[in-house]
């Protein structure tokens, strides 16, 4: 039987702005888990900690602020932490908060780009987080109209900030909630996520986007960021991480499910991209307690 992750049920009612918790603890001890709201998680005091997000592993530092948007499976494990108390802030607010016409104002292009990118898990700078920790530290403090007007400038704020990083490989949850700004792009796009267990070259793209195959080649990289064969081993390697973590599957069978057709070749990649082999990519989720039964 196919494992699933916790859904959380926020305590967010459709009256609420948004929710606001502020905890002090020694562990982790929530499961893998995902919710429909966003997320924006601060976390001070806990250097060795595991964090996930997707399919992204990381051991964390001493502090840190991470922007998860919804349906996106996160967590952070206790791991290699020593002890202390760790301080934690957790803001979750509905995805539909800011309208989606309100989104489209020049005014909000940096907060709609932001909520874009953070469908893979967005972790700001030390710096960014140290200008910011106060504004959340004293948003408690704040009532009514005040405080959704913080929490919109620090969304704001952390928008226009340097030095983000996105965490999720792309394909590691829908492709179709991501805009590519063209129309070839994601008709390309849409076929690489449908076919990537299958022999794929980029003549195919290519025709099917119009274009000759150089000139397919430049106009891809120049819209995606990166070569059409980059992409499509990302595209392989998200879908197998997700085997990894929701399948029984051998590795030998993910690798030539997903279309690599050399387990070394898939080894190696997949320990180039993911920094663990995929037995210890597999092995990292179970021993997080994130294998559950919903």
């Amino acid at each position: 039987m196919k494992s699933k992750l916790l859904r959380e049920i926020t305590p967010l009612t459709q009256s609420d702005c948004f929710s606001l918790f502020t905890r002090e603890k020694t562990a982790f001890d929530f499961p893998l888990h995902y919710h429909d709201e966003f997320e924006l998680n601060f976390i001070q005091h806990a250097p060795g900690a595991r964090r996930i997000i997707g399919d992204h592993i990381e051991e964390i530092e001493d502090l840190e602020l991470v922007l998860v948007g919804p349906n996106l499976q996160h967590g952070w494990f206790t791991h290699k932490h020593n002890g202390g108390v760790i301080k934690e802030i957790t803001i979750q607010f509905h995805r539909d908060l800011f309208d989606e016409k309100f989104l489209q104002r020049n005014q909000m292009s940096f907060i709609k780009n932001m909520f874009e990118r953070s469908l893979r898990g967005i972790l700001f700078s030390t710096e960014t987080t140290r200008q910011i920790m106060p504004r959340l530290m004293h948003l408690p403090q704040k009532q009514g109209f005040d405080s959704v007007l913080e929490l919109m400038s620090i969304l704001h704020d952390l928008s226009a900030s340097r030095n983000m990083r996105i965490l999720s490989d792309a394909t590691f949850r829908n492709l179709e909630t991501f805009s590519y700004n063209s129309r070839r792009v994601e008709k390309v796009m849409h076929y690489l996520n449908n076919s990537f267990d299958k022999n794929i070259s980029l003549h195919e793209a290519a025709k099917l986007a119009a274009m000759t195959d150089v000139a397919f080649s430049r106009f891809f990289k120049a819209r995606i960021g990166k070569t059409f064969v980059d992409t499509l081993i990302e595209i392989r390697l998200g879908h197998a991480s997700r085997m990894l973590i929701e399948t029984t599957h051998t590795v030998n069978e993910i690798a030539y499910k997903c279309g690599f057709n050399n387990i070394s070749n898939f080894n190696r990649i997949f320990k180039k991209k993911k920094d663990c082999t995929p037995k210890e990519f597999r092995l990292a989720y179970t021993t997080s307690g994130t294998r559950t039964f919903v």
